[in-house]
């Protein structure tokens, strides 16, 4: 397989991974707090070619012998747009916008290893589970069932309430049934300050990837701003429109490169074809 070849299916391969990631977006245009990601490429392996010098006619040669052959393009990594998505009026009292684009709420899930961990996310839709331990509570989950953390640990309701309200800075209040209002906790959030370095790992969850938390978050100090609205959900960021130009691009540059792998197979063919 010549140098043609090589760069020309190295890179398919690769705008292969793009189109993927555009994929992913627009499947999850209408995903909660969805933040697009977008694929960045850089040219990998360079060759060394050097050929016979012709010493005579080279004196006073500035430039570098040889030429220097790249061997096509990489996907080097997936950069994550925190852009804000529109907020949407749902009026529901468990659904809660973040109005900070850097923020994310903090919940505990079960990681690939099997092991409970702290992990990330913007979709504010909340649901109430009963409580294992205590029948008389009921704990604040994702739609996912994944726990929804406080400042003070996990986020429980009692459950003979009739309202719950959450304040513009996460603080969490409900009213029971006599009337008395209670204070529930408050919205362990977050501010992602290294996004590029979080893992996608499902379920509308971010997390690390084998790199402490504290290079990569701050803790948003509790009561100290107004960064949460209730009734509201954030939507995706993934703009349709964006997505289809980005993916007939690619889909160009794949025929491109397509193309030329064509070319060096039909000159390699006419080579053979000498006599």
């Amino acid at each position: 397989m010549n140098q043609s070849m090589i760069s020309a299916a190295v890179t398919m391969g690769q705008l292969q991974h793009k189109l993927d990631t555009i994929s992913n977006n627009m499947a999850n245009s209408t995903t909660n707090g969805y933040k697009r990601r977008e694929a960045q490429f850089s040219d990998i392996l360079f060759q060394q070619i050097n050929s016979e010098a012709l010493n005579p006619t080279e004196a006073g040669r500035l430039t570098p012998n040889g030429i220097r052959i790249g061997s096509g393009a990489r996907v080097s990594s997936t950069a994550l747009s925190l852009e804000a998505g529109t907020l949407q009026q749902t009026g529901r009292l468990l659904d809660v916008a973040l109005t900070q684009p850097s923020f994310y709420f903090q919940v505990s899930a079960i990681d690939n290893n099997g092991n409970e961990s702290l992990q990330f996310t913007r979709d504010g839709a909340f649901y109430l589970s009963p409580s294992a331990n205590n029948p008389n509570q009921m704990e604040l989950v994702t739609s996912e069932g994944n726990k929804v953390m406080g400042v003070d640990g996990p986020i429980t309701i009692p459950a003979d309430h009739s309202k719950i309200t959450i304040g513009q800075n996460g603080q969490v209040s409900v009213t029971l049934n006599n009337g008395a209002i209670v204070e529930s906790g408050q919205l362990a959030i977050v501010n992602i300050v290294r996004p590029q370095l979080m893992l996608s790992v499902g379920q509308n969850l971010q997390a690390p990837q084998d790199i402490p938390l504290n290079q990569l978050i701050e803790e948003v100090n509790a009561g100290a701003g107004n960064f949460v609205q209730q009734g509201a959900l954030e939507s995706s960021n993934v703009n349709i429109s964006t997505e289809m130009t980005e993916m007939i691009q690619t889909q160009r540059s794949y025929q491109f490169n397509a193309r030329s792998l064509t070319i060096a197979d039909q000159m390699m063919g006419l080579v053979n074809g000498l006599r």
